[in-house]
């Protein structure tokens, strides 16, 4: 799963890709120094199993073109006590289930509150939901995430500073985590970003995916609503909007700065180094842009050709003194929401051209599927559809 908390704490995204997810795998070593080769396609899960959480990190930056800052790993244990330290979630079933031969999980029909074991039987089990396939499993656990949020907002417990503390400290000592988040202090300000923000903008997404044709019982991304998807999370898009809308993207403040153009160019055009890297997935896009470029007036441009792989959103990296400068292209090719990045080594700009740019144009916010949002953590009414094929009375349980 990846969460995205947007930069004015407003909205909350929470996408889930598919264990199943056929995708290339980068190039990774492991804890013990050990390099495991990129691998052209294999199951996402198998990046954890190879090399561990970073190159599940790396395998869904390579695919996304986003950049995870963070990464949370819950085991068994983890699971089953911080589930007990927030006093357990709230869940309801339309028909009492036993998964016997499965995850152990057991409920009536009916609202039961889960923690410990049974948390864990409920998150994993495959065989209980809907059509008991990987893809019903994520939308349970989407479902116990939307109820835990309920919970811990009705209970105000990311106001109450002891029981984020507790919570913390639970994370901290049960999960694996970076180095960034591995002291209470990072948790508590995390915990300080999200206590505003409303239920009805936490987004349960998962990556829009279609059955692999190599193989039915494995899928792959679905396009171009996966790429547009990627696009609008790097932008900050409140994805509970059926067309995101453009006041939901928020930039931090060093960009919004940074794109403030001068109206009149202090430097001259033409001596400029610009350069433009095809990420896009387009053929010639790079040579596109630079024609634009030079017709207006950035005639020291060049095309760098294709990267290895295209990414969701545009960069602008740029050196020192050329920040007027990555502003101004920035402008020029109508990316507003393009990152520009401070580079000290680069003597001028370079533009990596995302599929944000693919059609000609960007749109900060490209129009998404009305039903892209499974669901979101304030709808509370519904009832998770049991597989008639683990009802308990059907072999005798």
């Amino acid at each position: 799963m990846l969460l995205n908390i947007s930069a004015n704490d407003k909205n909350v995204s929470l996408i889930s890709f598919p264990r199943d997810l056929m995708t290339p795998i980068p190039a990774c070593k492991d804890k013990n120094g050990q390099v495991h080769p990129a691998i052209a396609q294999a199951q996402l899960n198998s990046a954890l199993l190879e090399a561990g959480p970073g190159c599940t990190v790396a395998a869904i930056n390579q695919l996304t073109g986003l950049t995870i800052d963070h990464f949370m790993v819950a085991d068994f244990t983890a699971v089953k006590d911080l589930s007990n330290v927030i006093g357990g979630v709230q869940v309801c079933v339309d028909h009492r289930v036993n998964d016997f031969n499965g995850s152990g999980l057991v409920l009536p029909a009916g609202t039961s509150s889960v923690q410990g074991e049974q948390a864990l039987a409920f998150l994993r089990t495959r065989h209980s939901f809907g059509d008991a396939s990987d893809l019903a499993r994520i939308k349970a656990q989407q479902y116990f995430l939307g109820s835990m949020v309920r919970k811990i907002k009705s209970d105000n417990t990311l106001s109450n500073l002891p029981e984020v503390y507790s919570i913390a400290d639970a994370i901290t000592k049960n999960l694996t985590v970076d180095k960034g988040l591995s002291n209470i202090g990072s948790m508590v300000t995390i915990a300080n970003r999200l206590k505003n923000v409303d239920t009805a903008k936490v987004a349960f997404v998962t990556v829009p995916n279609a059955p692999d044709p190599a193989d039915p019982n494995r899928v792959v991304l679905s396009q171009p609503n996966a790429n547009k998807l990627f696009q609008a999370i790097a932008n900050n898009a409140d994805l509970t909007a059926t067309t995101p809308s453009a006041s939901a993207s928020a930039s931090g403040s060093a960009t919004a700065t940074a794109s403030a153009a001068p109206s009149v160019p202090a430097y001259n055009k033409s001596f400029q180094p610009v350069s433009v890297l095809n990420a896009s997935g387009v053929a010639g896009k790079d040579t596109e842009l630079v024609n634009k470029l030079a017709a207006a007036g950035f005639t020291n441009s060049a095309a760098q050709g294709s990267a290895a792989a295209p990414v969701a959103a545009t960069t602008i990296n740029y050196g020192s003194n050329f920040a007027d400068v990555a502003a101004d292209v920035r402008t020029l090719l109508n990316v507003p929401n393009a990152t520009l990045v401070l580079d000290p080594t680069l003597n001028g700009v370079q533009v990596v051209a995302g599929t944000d740019l693919a059609a000609g144009s960007s749109s900060a916010n490209p129009s998404l599927p009305p039903d892209i949002v499974a669901s979101t953590a304030n709808q509370s009414n519904e009832c998770l559809t049991v597989n008639p094929q683990q009802y308990p009375e059907l072999y005798g349980k």
